[in-house]
């Protein structure tokens, strides 16, 4: 799209990089603060929740932003969610509960659900296809750097400072990112009468909400077969029916499933749900392996995760040249293989592998991250009218958090019921909360050296089963980059208004 208002792309880009920093971010920067966090607040107990709240929310609210931006623009509706993502980090600050912090994460995953999506949809609308490929590349790298640096940010943080600017940190550079947007992005006059499908968007939040917290939930605050669990699925599932049956005659739907019969946005969407549960899997536990088992400081930890985010932009940068040569499927097939290598680096982890084994790891997962994400940004975005490309982004950003939401779940539940199969497999009179215990050196120190050794080896052997379940979903995405279509008839401009 031309836009001669625009003054400075730029500005504008560097606004929009900032903005995705900081909701991305934020998702991740808690990792490394949580032992103190859990510390001040209490309970490892709820420690899933503290991420899953903020994933839940963003989750279910990101195909509705997407939405709303096409039909009034990119630039109120990201305001309107920048807004709210910062008082909820503001607020978070303030907490003096583990569940005023969850309360308040929750109003922080509402408003970043507009951040990711619109972010990304504003380059594709002042950007040509050739550009769009190089740029996106820049952007996918933001978008990996934030994710994996988050808990390095936030290890140094609370290191030097204290828990509660983990959650500050974000507001002045929230601020900035705005401030440019205003200044810098003029929109086209739209005048298309609007017709909001709020049938459709509430049952997709009941929907949504329902199942990510039997997700989260279930096993764990209440069993998977009891009537409660059972009720939560007929009603998630059951909504989840209304909303499909609701959008196939809306006017202007949420979720325009005609999107889907798109071969390649099918699949680059499928592939999009299982490396982020990738990403979750590998983000979320490595860190406390690394401090854990292998009784590494916090700053190392993080480290680890920083070789992420510097394979990531590499080949996200790489993948925006390599993207007009050869194809959607070539690129992303070359990042199905580097996340296979990397995800069975890490299952062939142990304590004594050292930290530079789990970042080799962690960068050969942040190329495979940076291929295939990139490559389906552009691939989209070039496979969509205008007036659509807000919605088929947003679905795939969705399908990516889905994916979040759905591996934090996964692999808590995979470790906590390994963890307690062990322990009652070595009849140790141990629960779950023991394991923050390893997590710091000063709270190992007060425990006998028999009692670290036998908690490290039950965690040892317990995140084994969640970095298996990591390589088993690489292969899944690898399967389904397979069935994209080859060739480059997707990677044109497709402005038409």
């Amino acid at each position: 799209m031309k836009n001669n208002k625009i003054t400075n792309r730029p500005l504008v880009l560097i606004s929009v990089m900032l903005a995705m920093f900081v909701g991305a971010v934020e998702a991740t920067i808690v990792t490394t603060a949580m032992p103190s966090i859990a510390s001040d607040l209490g309970g490892f107990s709820r420690y899933s929740w503290i991420f899953s709240s903020y994933l839940l929310m963003s989750t279910v609210t990101v195909l509705i932003y997407g939405k709303l931006a096409d039909l009034f623009g990119r630039k109120p509706i990201l305001f309107i969610g920048l807004t709210i993502f910062l008082i909820g980090s503001i607020l978070c600050g303030f907490a003096v509960s583990m569940e005023q912090l969850i309360v308040f994460r929750l109003l922080q995953g509402l408003g970043a659900g507009a951040v990711m999506p619109i972010a990304t949809t504003i380059v594709g609308d002042i950007y040509t296809t050739e550009e769009r490929a190089k740029v996106q590349g820049y952007l996918s790298s933001v978008w990996g750097i934030s994710a994996v640096s988050g808990p390095v940010i936030g290890g140094l943080i609370v290191h030097y400072m204290n828990w509660k600017f983990v959650f500050w940190v974000n507001v002045p550079l929230g601020i900035l990112a705005m401030v440019g947007i205003y200044l810098f992005l003029h929109e086209p006059k739209r005048e298309k009468k609007v017709s909001i499908d709020y049938k459709g968007a509430f049952l997709l939040t009941l929907s949504l909400s329902t199942i990510l917290y039997w997700l989260v939930e279930g096993g764990q605050a209440f069993g998977r077969l009891s009537f409660y669990s059972i009720t939560l699925v007929i009603v998630g599932l059951g909504s989840l029916a209304l909303f499909v049956r609701v959008e196939r005659q809306a006017i202007d739907p949420v979720m325009p499933f005609a999107l889907w019969k798109t071969p390649v946005i099918l699949y680059a969407n499928l592939v999009s749900l299982t490396t982020g549960v990738i990403l979750i899997g590998v983000s979320s536990y490595l860190p406390t392996f690394v401090t854990g088992v292998m009784e590494q400081p916090a700053i190392i930890a993080g480290f680890t995760l920083t070789a992420m985010s510097i394979g990531w932009p590499i080949a996200s940068s790489v993948a925006g040249h390599l993207l007009i040569r050869y194809g959607t499927f070539h690129v992303s097939f070359a990042g199905g293989l580097s996340l296979i290598f990397g995800t069975t680096l890490f299952v062939m982890m142990d304590a004594g592998s050292g930290p530079w084994w789990a970042a080799i790891a962690s960068f050969f997962v942040g190329v495979g991250m940076g291929l295939t994400s990139t490559s389906f940004t552009v691939t989209i975005q070039g496979a969509v009218p205008r007036e659509k490309r807000g919605s088929a982004t947003a679905a795939n950003m969705f399908m990516r958090n889905f994916g979040n939401t759905v591996g934090a779940a996964l692999f808590g539940a995979i470790l906590n019921g390994m963890l307690m199969a062990r322990f009652k497999k070595d009849d140790l009179n141990y629960s779950l909360d023991d394991v923050n215990l390893l997590l710091t050196d000063e709270m190992r120190k007060t425990i006998p050296a028999t009692k670290v050794q036998l908690l490290q080896n039950a965690l040892d052997g317990s995140l084994q089963w969640v970095y298996i379940t990591v390589a088993i979903f690489a292969v899944i995405s690898l399967l389904f980059i397979l069935k994209i279509p080859r060739g480059k008839g997707y990677l044109n401009d497709n402005d038409r208004t």
